[in-house]
């Protein structure tokens, strides 16, 4: 039987990278005099890439963004955040112990995430991770990305998986949403960077804490694991 494979989303469910999203948002949209984003503004701006996040930043202080100044403040912004990585980016609390916790009973690791791979590679390396995941897939490895499930087939497919062997672990709507369209199970984490109560996206599973993700739950969670067929890829 294939090993179980428990994916993992990146920012604000492995790792608290709030801290330094913030900074270099700020030192890229004080470029355009515009006023520094909060947390609490965290939460509507990312999910989709740094260009994304740029563009709402601009939707939420009302001012308009032209192309050329978007890939100005996009290269801005990337040389800012790589220059201070890992920064004040940490994995939340329990994260390590889960891993070696799963690792323990025979589960594979993963990362799906839509951070753009200059980015995450590097971070994930920071912080003395990488070699725990047997692959890591970002938002610019296949032509798509979460909520399209072919972003989760693509990575189980990497790491030699199988969707009725997987799970997903993710704090946002696009981890959820990807994981029920791959007809994967859904763990959500309470303490990421969703806007709305995760609670209400839908989840299999919601937790806490990293102490509640068990061995016995993921393979509770698989045992009601419904893949697409393999044509869908």
């Amino acid at each position: 039987m294939t090993a179980p494979l428990v994916i993992f989303d990146l920012d604000g469910t492995l790792i608290d990278t709030a801290p330094d999203l913030i900074d270099s948002l700020n030192h890229t949209i004080a470029a355009a005099d515009l006023a520094p984003v909060t947390f609490d503004d965290l939460t509507h701006l990312v999910g989709q890439g740094v260009r994304v996040m740029i563009r709402r930043a601009f939707e939420l202080k009302k001012t308009p963004l032209d192309e050329r100044t978007a890939d100005r403040l996009f290269d801005r912004f990337i040389e800012h955040y790589e220059g201070h990585m890992p920064g004040k980016s940490r994995p939340y609390t329990g994260v390590v112990e889960c891993l070696d916790r799963l690792s323990s009973a025979g589960m594979r690791l993963a990362v799906c995430t839509n951070k753009a791979g200059q980015l995450a590679f590097p971070l994930i390396e920071k912080l003395g991770l990488a070699d725990r995941f047997v692959t890591m897939t970002c938002g610019d490895t296949f032509s798509v990305r979460k909520p399209d499930a072919r972003h989760i087939l693509g990575t189980i497919e990497k790491a030699g998986g199988d969707a009725s062997r997987s799970v997903m672990i993710g704090d946002s709507v696009n981890d959820i949403l990807a994981a029920h369209n791959a007809r994967i199970p859904s763990v959500a984490v309470t303490f990421g960077y969703s806007d709305v109560a995760v609670e209400t996206l839908g989840p299999d599973h919601v937790i806490g804490g990293y102490d509640e993700l068990t061995t016995d739950l993921v393979e509770k969670l698989m045992s009601r694991s419904m893949p697409i067929a393999a044509a869908a890829k």
